[in-house]
């Protein structure tokens, strides 16, 4: 019994539907639907070296390059998309836009010289209670167009910290100051990272773990999260 065969099967009995209008997906579509993947709000940020992640970042870590692939705002499109990969366990929505944002960056160049790909990492504590880690699942969809490898672990979040949505651009930044470590710093000596997240807002958080790497030899690290709040 092929494979092919046992998914239809489940789908005739489970049919899939895009998260943002609910429409039935047809073969190759993935989470989303291609009209609502192509109305979703783009930054085009990787096409402006200054663009607004890359001024968030540029002082605090030492960037090759940054960029969010959309724009977030409450009650949006994107804002429904992060809800749903972050706490309605739909981790194929988060492989699937991993791809989809890579896929429309690869041509520019941005993932050029990339040899790592590092997500950033939840508290095991956070990570057990939600089942997985949202910037692995973008990580896996940025890998399997790339090539890059995904390097889960190199990095840990080792102080519990409370969530940063509600703070104000200080509190963010004390939230969670020096709650990473890197444990493998020796196979990231000379390595240029590529560090993955969900949604900047101040870049406290993409900061914090980047100052991780701050004693690794050699190490360049470039940006690229889903969304930017405030863009």
């Amino acid at each position: 019994m092929g494979v092919k065969f046992l998914r239809d099967w489940w789908e005739l009995f489970f049919p899939r539907h895009c998260v943002l209008c609910g429409t039935l997906l047809s073969d190759g579509e993935r989470g989303v639907c291609i009209r609502c993947l192509e109305h979703l709000p783009r930054t085009n940020g990787f096409r402006l070296p200054d663009n607004p992640v890359s001024r968030r970042l540029c002082s605090r870590i030492p960037l090759v390059r940054a960029a969010a692939w959309l724009t977030y705002r409450k009650e949006g499109d994107t804002s429904r998309l992060v809800w749903q990969i972050k706490y309605y366990g739909r981790k194929d929505v988060g492989v699937a836009m991993g791809r989809a944002m890579a896929a429309e960056l690869i041509a520019s160049g941005f993932f050029e010289g990339v040899e790592r790909i590092v997500p950033v990492p939840l508290h095991r504590w956070r990570r057990f209670c939600r089942g997985y880690n949202q910037s692995r699942c973008l990580a896996e969809g940025i890998s399997a167009v790339t090539g890059i490898p995904v390097c889960d672990g190199i990095v840990e979040r080792f102080r519990f910290t409370r969530p940063q949505a509600s703070r104000e651009f200080d509190d963010r930044q004390a939230n969670v100051h020096g709650c990473f470590r890197c444990k493998s710093p020796a196979g990231l000596e000379g390595r240029h990272v590529l560090l993955v997240d969900d949604v900047v807002t101040s870049g406290a958080t993409l900061t914090a773990c980047a100052d991780a790497f701050s004693g690794v030899p050699g190490v360049r690290m470039s940006v690229l999260t889903l969304a930017a709040a405030g863009w």
